[in-house]
């Protein structure tokens, strides 16, 4: 199990904008943008941990006793031979921002301020997965994007088994009866090790491209 933490100096505007779903909003205030992008980095705590399983993908099976579900996730780790579970949280102090917020009518200020929350935990996961690509690329690995539970048809009835191998109570994570992870701005997800230089044929190349939520505000393509 490695711990991974590390602060986040910034956090990304135009993100924090798509995220409120106002990418198309032309006029709406920079600087409320900027003012809740400055206030989260200060609510936020980043942390990390993942480990790494071995990974049959003929038969989805990690650790010679899960079985992860789906064509979609099988899919996207075709002829990978290990398995990063990794997990990701900004803590629970922003979250109870935004609820007082929410609760006080400041509905604006709280909707940046859960955006910018959504683009830290993302910049947060991405951090964690940028150190995995940098540690095994040294032993000649290459990595498929970080793929959770709930993308495609792999099931977030995999949650529970992702969420242990993932180790996310060390960092403060839980998970409830339906499913969701607490705190809200907490993410699991795989990361599949591969050494073949080959690109599957057909396999998507992010996320938004296996969604048929064409009509999401948040959508990238």
């Amino acid at each position: 199990m490695q711990i991974y933490n590390a602060p986040i100096f910034s956090i990304d505007q135009k993100e924090t904008r798509r995220y409120a779903g106002l990418s198309r909003a032309e006029n709406f205030s920079d600087e409320l943008i900027a003012e809740a992008c400055d206030d989260a980095k200060i609510l936020i705590t980043p942390r990390g941990v993942w480990e790494i399983y071995d990974y049959d993908c003929e038969t989805q099976i990690v650790d010679n006793r899960i079985k992860l579900n789906g064509k979609s996730i099988g899919k996207h780790l075709a002829t990978c031979e290990k398995l990063i579970c990794l997990s990701a949280t900004v803590g629970i102090e922003i979250e109870t921002e935004i609820t007082r917020r929410f609760s006080d009518g400041n509905y604006t200020s709280a909707i940046l301020l859960d955006a910018a929350a959504t683009s830290a935990i993302e910049q947060a996961a991405d951090a964690v997965e940028n150190s995995i690509k940098q540690k095994f690329s040294k032993d000649g690995f290459k990595t498929r994007w970080r793929f959770s539970p709930g993308y495609g048809d792999f099931p977030l009835e995999d949650q529970p088994q992702i969420f242990e191998l993932s180790c996310a109570s060390k960092i403060g994570i839980c998970l409830t009866e339906s499913m969701m992870l607490e705190p809200r701005k907490s993410i699991t997800a795989l990361v599949g090790l591969y050494r073949s230089s080959e690109k599957i044929m057909g396999q998507a190349s992010r996320l938004c491209e296996i969604c048929s939520k064409i009509d999401c505000y948040a959508r990238r393509i």
